[in-house]
């Protein structure tokens, strides 16, 4: 009797681009994959599919999503690469017109095929040279985003409590791409947590497009509260970072919720964009410069350890110097211990790439470049005032020299400083407490303290 010949599983490579909740998406797409029976190889390069999980919030993002396109085309082109999938939020803002802008492409995957991934997959390869686009207007579903296969480090982890976003900020595209805000049940975020923590999950860091509005669409009042305050009752679970909370979203029982509690890392991540009422107003941005200092003070207030990271905007149609100025002295005054910074870009199909007063591409740069120098200096001397101290690393990484890298609770994974440890004889996930000696840059330098 003959052996039948055994069917060689073809190989599939996986590139994430953009933000945790793509990476949350990821990490859903991965297990389905490993699931069906596909190789998931470190080399997409070589693979037999590879799926390209995309960004297309700005234009920056969507050069990123387009370059590493035009990168696995060529692979594909020479013959290493058979078929090439892109899928997340780009083909969904786009649709089909991606396939012009990107020549090589074989499937399209928008947001609401994430969980039909492998049979996509597998039609790809048997779809000979015919192009396909899974496409479809934004869900109105929540996603199952529980047995992920993690690409963080296994002991820190994303907990997207909703999805979409009913803002209607002038220059953005989330709420075209994502639709309206809806949040996950309270007893799916639990179930998922339970997951996580389970697996060995030590940080979740709590992800939304606005994560102070959970509860909202429920008819749950202080929804973020309420169920930061059952997360917090996880056994296992150390810390609890709360990211992507609108101004005025923050309530004084939410602040009282951090300042009280023992897992909830004292770090708020508080996107005020600018500053300039005016401003704020032609974003359509809720709040008013009052309003947000008077957060920024009770913040400081209520928890006198907290850690403030901001995001803001130069260059939006019509600035002028005096309303950006007006946004560096705020930063000055504010001293938040990270900012991000972006130039407007004009979106097209949102309100504010029609305004009047579009600024020039090099003073934005200019803008962008003062404002980012006046925020380097705040930050340096943060850190000067914390050499000597001590502080309670999340150990992430660690190399034969025993040299090792981690966080203290103001440092949320991917987006911040880190810690670099001497000494680290620790295990990644483990705590360990160290002493600050000196500073690099924005990180810190530390010396872990013998027990």
């Amino acid at each position: 009797m003959g052996t039948k010949k055994r069917r060689k599983q073809a190989t599939v490579g996986f590139i994430a681009l953009g933000c945790p909740k793509n990476i949350v998406d990821s990490e859903k797409m991965l297990a389905q994959i490993a699931q069906a029976g596909f190789l998931i190889t470190a080399e997409p390069e070589n693979a037999d599919v590879v799926v390209i999980n995309t960004c297309g919030f700005i234009a920056p993002a969507k050069a990123e999503a387009l370059d590493t396109i035009a990168h696995i085309v060529r692979c594909k082109a020479a013959g290493s690469v058979k078929k090439v999938i892109v899928a997340g939020c780009l083909p969904q803002r786009l649709g089909r017109e991606l396939f012009k802008q990107a020549d090589g492409i074989d499937a399209l995957l928008g947001l609401s095929y994430r969980d039909d991934i492998a049979a996509i997959i597998a039609g790809t390869l048997r779809s000979g040279g015919r192009r396909t686009a899974y496409l479809s207007p934004p869900s109105s579903k929540i996603s199952d985003d529980t047995a992920r296969l993690l690409i963080t480090p296994a002991h820190t982890a994303y907990l997207r409590i909703s999805e979409g976003c009913d803002h209607k900020c002038s220059f953005c595209t989330i709420p075209a791409i994502k639709g309206r805000f809806r949040s996950k049940p309270p007893e799916a975020v639990l179930t998922e947590a339970l997951e996580l923590t389970r697996s060995g999950v030590v940080e979740l860091n709590i992800i939304a497009q606005d994560s102070a509005c959970y509860g909202r669409d429920l008819k749950i009042t202080n929804g973020l509260s309420k169920l930061a305050r059952q997360l917090e009752k996880i056994e296992s679970l150390k810390w609890l970072r709360l990211m992507y909370m609108y101004p005025a979203g923050v309530t004084s029982q939410l602040i009282d919720t951090i300042a009280e509690s023992e897992k909830i890392v004292h770090y708020i991540d508080l996107p005020v964009q600018h500053i300039n009422n005016k401003i704020l107003k032609d974003m359509r941005r809720a709040g008013t410069e009052q309003a947000i200092s008077r957060l920024i003070e009770k913040l400081k207030k209520s928890i006198s350890d907290i850690v403030l990271r901001t995001t803001v905007i130069v260059g939006f149609p019509g600035e002028t110097d005096e309303q950006f100025n007006q946004l560096l002295q705020f930063i000055k005054w504010a001293e938040f211990d990270a900012l991000g910074a972006f130039e407007y870009y004009p979106e097209p199909g949102t309100p504010a790439a029609e305004m009047p007063g579009q600024l020039p591409g090099d003073l934005k740069r200019q803008r962008l470049e003062e404002l980012m120098l006046t925020q380097q200096k705040i930050a340096f001397e943060k850190n000067e005032k914390r050499l000597g101290g001590k502080l309670s690393c999340l150990v992430d990484s660690m190399d034969k020299q025993r040299k090792g890298t981690g966080r203290f609770y103001g440092q949320a994974p991917d987006i911040d400083s880190i810690c670099i440890i001497e000494n680290c004889r620790a295990a990644r996930g483990q705590f360990i407490d160290v002493n600050v000696i000196g500073t690099k840059e924005y990180d810190l330098l530390c010396r872990k303290i013998s027990s």
